[in-house]
């Protein structure tokens, strides 16, 4: 797995005492044309994670890279969920500049050559120049929901304690199309699993939240015992 592969990367390079720094800008100055019309971020996003996405897309946008921009982070995204070990690699405090360094060319190695214009590169520089390499699963998929806003698409999450089959989601996604809450838009499910929520659903599209889970109702039950007492 990723992960391991960097471990072991990153113990060569504590070996070798690596004190190269990545020569990268500053999030400010990575996306110094955001004030360009054309170039703007479809949607607001929030978070740390939201504000370097918003950069990244603005300049993929400038650089003509939009497409391979979005294809290379999908397959960063996919190395996030057959990797769980990655995350906390990411977020080592003890990370030296040599090991991100290596980390990054790990990384470029799972984008299959689609950073044709090295708009990737340079951005994961940027994250690991400003210690900020734990918030590229965020970005990712808040990158996903930019993509998706500027096709005019609307995320529909749906979270459950469990995975869905296709054809439930299928049914949900239908039906949340015929509702007002669709907003007339093409739907973009996305599929999440928290078993914390016990039961139920959480569904969430656009900036509405409609809580359905098990543990949202017990919740509300343990709120009415409280107060009753």
């Amino acid at each position: 797995m990723l992960s391991r592969q960097l471990r072991t990367a990153s113990s060569r390079a504590a070996r070798a005492r690596s004190s190269c720094l990545i020569n990268s800008p500053a999030l400010r100055n990575y996306a110094q044309a955001a004030s360009a019309q054309d170039s703007k971020p479809p949607v607001p996003l929030y978070g740390l994670d939201g504000t370097y996405a918003s950069a990244l897309y603005t300049a993929a946008v400038k650089s003509s890279s939009l497409d391979s921009t979005s294809k290379s982070l999908a397959a960063l995204s996919e190395v996030f969920k057959r990797d769980a070990q990655l995350p906390v690699i990411l977020t080592a405090p003890t990370l030296t500049p040599g090991d991100k360094s290596q980390i990054i060319q790990e990384l470029q190695k799972h984008m299959g050559g689609q950073d044709k214009a090295d708009t990737v590169k340079n951005f994961l520089k940027t994250l690991a120049d400003n210690n900020r390499l734990s918030l590229l699963q965020g970005v990712c998929e808040k990158f996903t929901t930019l993509m998706g806003a500027a096709r005019g698409e609307l995320d529909l999450t749906i979270t459950s304690a469990s995975k869905l089959d296709p054809k439930t989601l299928q049914r949900l996604e239908t039906a949340v199309a015929k509702s007002e809450y669709s907003q007339g838009k093409k739907l973009k499910v996305v599929p999440k699993v928290n078993p914390e929520i016990k039961g139920g659903l959480i569904i969430e599209i656009g900036e509405r939240t409609i809580d359905l889970s098990v543990s949202s109702k017990i919740s509300k039950m343990n709120k009415l015992l409280t107060d009753s007492l």
